[in-house]
């Protein structure tokens, strides 16, 4: 299916029925029900918004995105509708507010098909870790769509909707939409509100979208994006018009951290697709360096001793008490605590959150809390020092491409899959993962760009080159 610009053409010049496309989204969603992409569909709610919506493009008043059909991942809270966070514990719990990201999209007359799949609460970079199941590649089904956002880049690139909204906190949005051949987007932390973001790690999470073009993921960003009162991290400065600033202002100057290129777990076909990138560039005018950055081996550790800590925190509000699973086999207070979290949270889960909890114990905060804040700390430094002599980093969005259901079983092997987007998370900058051609086993390449603090335009121009590049 085409992108949304195209079609925007279509439905405006009366080419296209909106309620139409809806029901075709819908139809499609339920045809391919075997990729777990989608926990639940809004087919009448969707097709009574699109009845409503093409009145308002007859009569030339329809919002920035009328006519954009959206997913939205399970932990984005959608009023009146259950935001599960792909877990047992909120298997029933239904929102009673919007997410601010989700208010913007109704306000512009996006149309909200359904809810995505997910790694429970966000824990996972295969989707293997939901309790509704695994999501599958629509490439290919007997392997992963990439996580933690995979059912919201498996459900873009199967056609069954035109662009999705996830969350990256340590690259859920990129890795997918590289191992599903899509453009994936997390904008600096705090340009996006997070309030109705189910949380996992507070100074990390980012929404963002995952799309087919990087025209679409600009103009989402630019109307999600921007101030709100219900999210004291969200930055106050203006909101660019992204999509009206994707033509390069410049020659740019990019570095390419010569440890990324050179680490032992990266694919020599995704190395020599990003040599090849590289060399493009050089011979448009471009500065294309290797630059040194030594501290790449510290940043997986360091992200999941923060990230860890950080959902130990968030997630013990789930207890059985407040609201969430509560135990049927509990007889007092304690046993309601440990087997309402016990049979509610999968074991992902229950290992992230067992161990945050030991890295902020008494005896060794200092030793693990204290240092990964100080490696983090470093990490930005010296990335900022990069960007005092160039405009952008490039390097792979992962080691390898989608691998197989229940290939990877050993957790620090799967957390080590996060070695090349954990970076942008610790920084608080924006990055992005474009399609950048095919490797010899079938499966899509992605490669990303990361930007200073706030030049989501800049970056989004450069992307946009990179991907018309890889097209020709």
């Amino acid at each position: 299916m085409a992108h949304y610009l195209d079609i925007r053409r279509q439905l405006e010049n009366g080419e296209l029925s909106l309620t139409g496309l809806v029901e075709q989204y819908a139809t499609a969603c339920h045809e391919q029900k075997e990729l777990n992409a989608f926990l639940e569909v809004f087919e009448s709610e969707a097709s009574a918004r699109a009845f409503d919506t093409e009145k308002k493009l007859r009569q030339g008043r329809a919002g920035r995105l009328a006519g954009m059909v959206l997913g939205l991942k399970d932990n984005i809270c959608y009023k009146d509708h259950v935001a599960s966070a792909g877990s047992k514990m909120l298997r029933q719990f239904v929102s009673l507010y919007h997410a601010t990201v989700v208010e913007k999209l109704l306000a512009e007359d996006a149309i909200i098909i359904g809810r995505q799949n997910c790694d429970e609460f966000a824990m996972g970079g295969s989707n293997e870790n939901s309790a509704y199941g695994p999501v599958h590649n629509p490439l290919d089904g007997n392997l992963v769509p990439g996580g933690s956002s995979g059912g919201s880049a498996a459900a873009v690139a199967a056609g069954l909707c035109m662009a999705s909204l996830g969350s990256d906190t340590g690259g859920s949005i990129r890795q997918p939409a590289a191992f599903c051949g899509m453009v994936g987007l997390k904008p600096t932390y705090g340009r996006v509100s997070r309030y109705g973001l189910i949380a996992y790690g507070s100074s990390l999470d980012q929404i963002g979208p995952i799309t087919r073009t990087v025209d679409d993921a600009a103009l989402i960003l630019e109307v999600i994006a921007g101030e709100d009162a219900y999210d004291s991290t969200v930055s106050q400065q203006p909101t660019p018009s992204y999509s009206q600033l994707l033509t390069p202002a410049k020659k740019y100057r990019i570095a390419v951290l010569r440890e990324a290129l050179d680490h032992p777990s990266l694919d020599p076909a995704i190395r020599k697709r990003i040599d090849s990138v590289a060399e493009i560039l050089k011979s448009e005018g471009y500065v294309v360096d290797p630059v040194s950055f030594p501290m790449l081996d510290y940043t997986v550790p360091a992200y999941y001793i923060l990230a860890t800590a950080e959902a130990s925190s968030n997630l013990s509000r789930y207890d059985g008490v407040h609201y969430g699973y509560r135990s049927p086999s509990a007889d007092s207070l304690d046993a309601l605590y440990r087997n309402s979290r016990s049979e509610g949270f999968g074991a992902e889960v229950k290992r992230r959150i067992m161990t945050g909890a030991f890295v902020l114990s008494s005896g060794y905060y200092d030793a693990y809390y204290t240092q990964a804040q100080k490696v983090r700390r470093l990490v930005r430094n010296r990335i900022m020092d990069i960007f005092n002599q160039y405009d952008f980093i490039l390097m792979p969005s992962t080691p390898t491409t989608a691998f197989r259901i229940g290939e990877i079983q050993d957790p620090v092997a799967m957390y080590l899959q996060d070695i090349y987007t954990v970076l942008a998370n610790l920084a608080g900058i924006p990055a992005i993962s474009v399609p950048a051609g095919v490797h010899p086993n079938g499966m899509p390449i992605g490669i990303q760009l990361h930007a200073r603090p706030f030049d989501e335009a800049n970056m989004l121009a450069m992307a946009k080159h990179i991907t018309d590049k890889m097209a020709i």
